[in-house]
């Protein structure tokens, strides 16, 4: 939980075969704060360490998937420590400017997000709503993506002087020039143009997104495990073959170089675009 929050930030429940991990911020537009990514993990863990799952299913709960990064709800806790568990840099709580900044992000977003990819289980995203900058990562990170006929898709940080989210996977699950425009406008990209481009494997109504979404982990859990878990290594192996591992990497850095610059030339480290500014932006 979140200070002055009562309900847990993630649910989990298993159903027979299939794990479900929710997102419970609906009044925030499930935006991730660090209590948040957190519980994900711990989720994530439960469902890998579980031998009776062999699908999981990551979900939002209310309208909204996810609007992205916590960037100024009453629960914003990005300054506060937690247990490190992605990676082995130092507790950003009491450090400052870029260190703080960096070592934050390389665990609770790039290192997370990297460690969920290689969950050895499939993963299917169920996105309705905003799937919004901070959203991506978590969608992409996913095996399939299965979205509501109102979700859309868009990374606005080009705005805040940043060149796209700590994951930066835009031009391995998009073609290049696609990648481009979606950052260069920060515009919202329809789910039709997403299926299209292969961004999202299934398009349902809204209504029928969640037993959709169950219907094909039920179907994917009849498979064998340790097939689904070699399958899923060897696509994952494929794109890093095609340098999505090293383009993360040198992503990130470019990412922090524009909070620092942020930092020296604007009010703060994202160029002084808050939530309201954002919004105004068509974010």
């Amino acid at each position: 939980m979140t200070a002055g929050e009562e309900t847990p930030v993630v649910r989990y429940a298993r159903q027979g075969p299939v794990a479900t991990v929710t997102m419970n911020r609906p009044e925030y537009r499930n935006a991730q704060n660090s209590a948040m990514t957190y519980a994900l993990d711990r989720a994530f863990y439960r469902a890998a360490d579980d031998d009776e799952v062999k699908v999981v299913v990551l979900a939002g709960e209310g309208r909204h998937f996810s609007a992205g990064h916590d960037i100024g709800t009453p629960g914003r806790d990005a300054h506060l420590p937690f247990d490190r568990r992605a990676g082995l840099w130092w507790d950003h709580s009491d450090k400052a400017g870029a260190e703080s900044r960096y070592a934050r992000e390389s665990e609770v977003y790039l290192g997370m997000c990297r460690r969920w990819r290689e969950l050895p289980k499939p993963v299917i995203a169920a996105v309705q709503g905003a799937c919004v900058a901070g959203g991506l990562m978590l969608a992409w990170i996913c095996d399939l993506i299965v979205a509501a006929d109102d979700a859309f898709f868009a990374d606005p940080v080009v705005r805040m002087g940043i060149p796209g989210v700590e994951y930066f996977a835009h031009p391995w699950v998009m073609p290049p020039r696609i990648a481009r425009e979606f950052l260069y406008t920060g515009d919202r990209m329809p789910v039709q143009r997403a299926y299209e481009l292969g961004m999202v494997n299934r398009v349902v109504p809204r209504d029928e997104l969640h037993d959709h979404t169950r219907e094909l982990a039920e179907h994917i859990a009849g498979m064998p495990r340790m097939g689904l878990a070699l399958t899923k290594r060897a696509v994952n192996q494929a794109e890093d073959l095609q340098g999505l591992h090293p383009g993360l990497d040198s992503v990130f850095g470019l990412h922090h170089l524009a909070h620092a610059h942020n930092a020296e030339t604007a009010r703060d480290p994202l160029g002084g675009m808050d939530i309201a500014k954002m919004k105004e932006a068509g974010s």
